[in-house]
This record gives structure tokens, C-alpha cells and sequence, in this order.
């Protein structure tokens, strides 16, 4: 037995305490690179073997817990900066497939969009071309107008008065006017209108007649009656060959003029394509006492322009 003297002088007895073995030394070692990188991918750390007072050792415990915090510290941030690199890595490609994607999409929308363009301008075109053929082959098919005869039914020529009571001589006419029409297109048909048929005495109007509308067919011809007509037109004496009409009404012999004007409007490919051709015609001819209901021959006493 020893007896261990404090430093205050006081002697204590050692024999009782009990004689704690000795602990063991433990040396630390930092780990590699090669091994933090298999310990940052999930390989698992090599443990130190176990110690039969591994619990009851505070020191070792305190030094094993500063390894594993240092191990710890060590493999965080490099396996931190490895995935971020392997992310942005990533995002960067995806990036660049997808800038590459798109501009790749866009050249092809915008060559699908050329071709679209060219191919519409190109139908337009032909179209055009198309329709302007059949618009010049149309101008060669006009159509024939003639005026076969004109019969006058009957004239009168009275005293009376105009619309303002100026006493003057008053005339009536009764006339027809025969008119043959042909259409000599292969493929279209046409659409035709007149103005008034209208006889003059040189700047008077002495009678007028309005023609009905027709569509002629083609390749077809008719022939067109137009009643032309007047009743009780002051003369105010410009007609001095009419002075005497109602004395001798045989004598009686007046030259006139027939003017009137044709519309023929062709529809060759629907409302897209229309033609138009016009027809004037003036005809000379002789209101004659003696041939009352007889025709007159206009063949050759009328210019077509």
C-alpha cells in the first residue's frame, strides 16, 4: 500500500481505488482523395475494429466522433461541387439540343412557308394566265346584229295642244322593227340588253321602243320584234314634209333615222371571267304614205359600229 500525499499536506490512502488499464493510442489518418471519392458515391467507410472499452473511452469516442466530422467535411462539399458540375453539365447540353431543336424547327417552318408562298404565287399566276387566254379567245366571237326590216302600222298627225296649252300639231306612230341576232361562240353563252330603240326626224324624237332582255345560247340565233312607238308628240312645226299629211297622207314621204345601241355580256368561267361586247347601229329610212303596213328592207340602210 502507498500512501499519496496531497499538496495541502493531507495523505491519502491508494490502495483502494481501482487500477484503470491502460488506454490505447489511436492515430488519425486523413483519407485519401481516391477514398473520399468512394465515400462521396456510397462506399462505406472503413471502421476501426472495436475495442473492448470503445464505450466506456470518452477520449476515443471524442477522437472517432472528430474523424467522422472530418471525413464528413472532406467528402461534402467535393461530392457538393461534383453533382453541381454533372447538373449544370447537363442543363447545358439540354440547352443546347434544345437551341439546336429549335432552330432547326424554325429554318423548316420557314422553308415549308417559302414553298407554300411560291406555290400559291405560282397557281395565281397560271390562273391569271388561264383566265386572260379565255378573255382574248372570247373578243373573237362578237356577236352578229341585223336589222332585217321595219314596218310602219300607222301614223296620225292632229291638232292639238302640249302640256302648257301652246296649240301646235300633235303626232302618233305606230312601227315595228325586225332585228336578227347571233351569238357564234363555241363556249359561252351571252346576256343581252338594248337601249330604247329611237326614230329621229334629225334632232326630234318622234317615237321609241324599249327591246326585252334575252340570253342567246351559243352557236344560236333569234330573231327580236320591237314594237316602236309614239302618241301625241308636239311638233311645234319643225316637220314642214308633214304639213299636208292630213290632207294627203299618199304624199307623204319622210326621211328618219333608227339608232339604238346592244349590250352583250359574256360569263365565260363563272363572275371571274366576263366579256362584253356592244353593238350601235343606225339605219336610214323613209316614212312613206303609200307603204303603210308594208316592210321596209333595212339590210344595206344601216352602219353597225
Amino acid at each position: 500500500m502507498h500512501a499519496k500525499t496531497d499538496s495541502d499536506g493531507t495523505s491519502l490512502d491508494t490502495s483502494w481505488l481501482p487500477r484503470s488499464p491502460r488506454r490505447p493510442v489511436y492515430y488519425v489518418q486523413s483519407p485519401s482523395n481516391h477514398d473520399v471519392e468512394k465515400m462521396s458515391y456510397g462506399s462505406s467507410p472503413t471502421v476501426s475494429p472495436p475495442h473492448l472499452y470503445y464505450h466506456c473511452s470518452p477520449i476515443h469516442h471524442s477522437r472517432e466522433s472528430s474523424t467522422s466530422r472530418f471525413s464528413n467535411s472532406l467528402k461534402m462539399p467535393r461530392s457538393l461541387s461534383a453533382w453541381k458540375h454533372i447538373r449544370i453539365d447537363d442543363g447545358d447540353g439540354d440547352d443546347h439540343d434544345g437551341d439546336d431543336d429549335d432552330e432547326k424547327d424554325d429554318g423548316g417552318g420557314a422553308s415549308k412557308v417559302r414553298l407554300y408562298f411560291i406555290g400559291l404565287l405560282f397557281f395565281v399566276l397560271l390562273f391569271t394566265v388561264f383566265c386572260l387566254i379565255l378573255w382574248g379567245a372570247s373578243k373573237g366571237y362578237k356577236p352578229e346584229v341585223s336589222v332585217k326590216s321595219m314596218v310602219f302600222e300607222n301614223f296620225y298627225i292632229q291638232a292639238g295642244n302640249d302640256q302648257t296649252g301652246v296649240p301646235t300639231d300633235m303626232l302618233s306612230l305606230n312601227s315595228t322593227v325586225k332585228i336578227h341576232y347571233r351569238n357564234p361562240a363555241t363556249f359561252f353563252a351571252v346576256h343581252v340588253t338594248s337601249t330604247p330603240l329611237e326614230i329621229h326626224y334629225f334632232q326630234l324624237k318622234l317615237a321609241s321602243g324599249q327591246m326585252k332582255k334575252f340570253s342567246q345560247p351559243r352557236k344560236s340565233r333569234r330573231t327580236v320584234v320591237t314594237v316602236v312607238h309614239s302618241s301625241q308628240v308636239p311638233l311645234y312645226g319643225g316637220m314642214p314634209p308633214l304639213a299636208d299629211a292630213r290632207e294627203h297622207a299618199n304624199k307623204v314621204a319622210v326621211p328618219l333615222n333608227l339608232t339604238f345601241s346592244l349590250r352583250s355580256r359574256a360569263y365565260i368561267l363563272g363572275r371571274l371571267v366576263k366579256s362584253k361586247f356592244y353593238n350601235r347601229v343606225r339605219c336610214t329610212v323613209t316614212l312613206t304614205g303609200k307603204k303603210l303596213g308594208k316592210p321596209h328592207n333595212l339590210t344595206k340602210a344601216c352602219v353597225y359600229l
